[in-house]
């Protein structure tokens, strides 16, 4: 076994050959050095600021729903760590993936029978769009082969997820003028709670209606747009889309990736309003964190129809399809969270997040202080630039959390194993971020 690096140089090495996710190569800021983690808790290699523990108000950008280090997660690794780690999916099978396959759809949205395993988030993005592509090939209508979002939405960093993300306020701009051309709505109404506006759903409408000849589907995160944002919207807007959808033939995708699993208070964002989308995509929470795993699923509609055409075989295959020990994780995961009162777990972690982050609201700089399931922003009035998100982060290290504030956000998801003391501390430490990001 080699003999482990030291922090100083771990990270002249980090420097020198390792390039982060939306960073600069080399980099401008050390990272900080984690060296293990149990529970919500990071331990660092060495202090920060007198801080050796960092509570984790990020959840690993949203995916560890139980935290680190579980006994039961740890246990279905080993065993199936035993058994085999991989085997190719292409004409084998195996225990693991099937069995994932038929839990998600016992507990998805009624309707969606298929499962396809995919690498992660943005290829079961990939993956979703595909299956609507070919579905109308298929069937003989190739000229539906544009998509349609609304502004604010953010599906992932791969080719055709970037063409679905928001156009101008979005990390994908680079690329305008290369990416397929897609049609945006405007970005809905804000408000969980908040009743349908009739403008808006007019504007829905008749945009749907005039490129319905051209669509394949529309896409988007239901109930909350994610790293776009943080922007609630009213469940009313996706059973609109779903009936404007069925009259104009259009097919609907849901990404649930950050969203499912109960991150917002029900088990998937669609099942507040109601209705089941023809594809759905899962992914993040899906291995509470372990390893990376994603899955598009699909009602028999679209996988028959695929299946009728002239290439009847859906166009796609990862090496590392239903992985059988990121399945084994997922399906431990999964059974974890449904064993549980997970919806009891999310009620509590959000009256804690708007007890604490209410002083939020009165701070320099605030225009919004706003909380749904286990989601807390704060939004500013103007964006973070490098500055002012060093500071804030500082002010969270400080504060003894680990936070990743973004564009005009200080937010928080937190794992639902977080204790109410440890909510609290991360409410404190998102408000001092947050005072910290203000300041001149």
């Amino acid at each position: 076994m080699s003999e482990p690096l030291g922090v100083e140089r771990l990270l002249a090495l980090d420097r020198q050959h390792v390039w982060h996710p939306y960073g600069p190569m080399p980099g401008r800021r050390d990272p900080l050095v984690v060296e293990s983690a149990s529970g919500v808790r990071l331990r660092l290699a060495e202090p920060v600021h007198g801080v050796r523990e960092l509570v984790d108000g990020m959840a690993s950008w949203w995916s560890a729903l139980h935290g680190y280090n579980h006994p039961v997660l740890n246990e279905a690794a080993r065993d199936q760590l035993d058994r085999m780690s991989h085997v190719m999916f292409g004409g084998l099978t195996h225990e693991p993936a099937v069995r994932l396959a038929a839990r998600l759809v016992e507990i998805a949205p009624e309707g969606l029978e298929h499962v396809f395993l995919a690498d992660s988030g943005s290829v079961s993005v990939e993956v979703a769009v595909k299956m609507c592509l070919q579905y109308w090939r298929s069937s003989g209508r190739p000229e539906k082969r544009r998509l349609m979002t609304w502004r604010g939405g953010y599906h992932g960093d791969t080719w055709m997820p970037m063409s679905v993300c928001d156009p101008v306020g979005g990390m994908h701009g680079l690329w305008s003028g290369l990416l397929p051309e897609q049609v945006f709505a405007d970005a809905p109404p804000a408000g969980f709670g908040a009743e349908e506006d009739p403008a808006y759903a007019e504007h829905l409408r008749a945009l749907l209606e005039r490129h319905a000849g051209e669509l394949a589907a529309v896409v988007v995160e239901p109930v909350v747009q994610n790293a776009g944002g943080m922007r609630f919207h009213s469940p009313a807007y996706l059973r609109l889309l779903r009936r404007l959808c069925d009259e104009h033939d259009v097919l609907l995708v849901f990404d649930e990736i950050a969203t499912g699993f109960g991150r917002t208070g029900a088990l998937f964002a669609a099942d507040h309003a109601g209705v089941a989308p023809d594809v759905m995509c899962v992914g993040k929470a899906l291995t509470g964190g372990y390893l990376t795993m994603a899955a598009a699923l699909c009602t028999s509609r679209v996988a028959e129809g695929i299946s009728r055409g002239e290439v009847p075989v859906l166009a796609h295959g990862p090496t590392f399809m239903g992985n059988p020990l990121a399945a084994a994780v997922a399906n431990a995961s999964v059974d974890l969270l449904l064993a549980q009162d997970w919806a009891g777990e999310v009620k509590r972690i959000e009256a804690g997040l708007r007890e604490g982050l209410a002083p939020a609201a009165s701070l320099p700089g605030v225009r919004d202080v706003r909380v749904l399931g286990a989601i807390g922003a704060v939004e500013l009035e103007h964006p973070l630039d490098a500055a002012g998100m060093a500071a804030a982060t500082e002010a969270a290290v400080r504060a003894g959390v680990w936070l990743r504030p973004f564009g005009r956000l200080v937010y928080t998801m937190p794992p639902f194993v977080t204790g109410d003391g440890d909510v609290a501390r991360i409410c404190r430490a998102v408000c001092a971020a947050t005072a910290a990001a203000s300041r001149p």
